[in-house]
């Protein structure tokens, strides 16, 4: 449920990207490199902010791990520390009308929010990427059809409908009260990280999940 709550804030922030950048995204990387490659082709279009987005996204990955890394077992909430501070900056940067340096840094957020669930150097479960969930709710349904686990799509289907429940409160958010919709954004993912750091030393785990999704 948590990864699902994260998921729903990524594609609330992510719709908020995408309506202030005129049609990029913040989180969906795949969307992002195909308009590079279109701009390759001659169609520039936004190609050099589809560019940064891409490389922002990777920057932020790598500095989620670092951060993780050397919050020791309180990896999580340091992480979820970063992801909101960076989500502040960002609207503040929409506020005073800096949009590009904005979304840069809402896509450095996204790529360090995908590594909250991160174990042992590798990402347990993509919260931004939901190729990746479909594919494992199509499987896991196979799965259930030849008689395993009957329930074990639910888990990626919860990321997907908070992604797209998300995105929806983000553009409807969006369109009510504008650039300062990101700032319920950032409120929310405060409060998430406010309730993992609540949680006793060495009790992260709680956050966790079995299995990635």
């Amino acid at each position: 449920m948590f990864a699902a709550m994260l998921s729903a804030n990524a594609g609330f922030v992510d719709a908020v990207g995408w309506l202030t950048s005129g049609g990029l995204f913040v989180s969906f990387m795949s969307g992002n490199v195909t308009k590079v490659g279109l701009g390759l082709a001659g169609r520039l279009g936004n190609l050099a902010l589809g560019a940064g987005l891409i490389t922002a996204f990777v920057g932020g990955v790598v500095a989620g791990s670092l951060v993780g890394r050397a919050a020791g077992k309180r990896q999580r909430a340091g992480v979820l520390w970063l992801v909101t501070g960076m989500l502040a900056v960002a609207a503040l940067g929409l506020e005073l009308g800096l949009m590009v340096p904005a979304v840069l840094v809402l896509a450095a957020s996204m790529g360090a929010k995908n590594t909250v669930f991160a174990e042992n150097g590798e990402v347990k479960v993509g919260l931004t990427y939901m190729t990746g969930a479909l594919v494992r709710v199509g499987k896991r349904i196979a799965t259930a059809i030849l008689g395993g686990d009957r329930l074990g799509w639910v888990a990626p289907a919860t990321l997907f409908l908070g992604m797209v429940a998300g995105a929806m409160l983000g553009g409807i958010t969006q369109m009510a009260i504008g650039s300062r919709a990101l700032w319920v954004a950032s409120g929310v993912m405060l409060a998430l990280t406010l309730y993992a750091r609540a949680l006793p030393g060495g009790r992260e785990d709680a956050l966790a999940v079995d299995e990635p999704i």
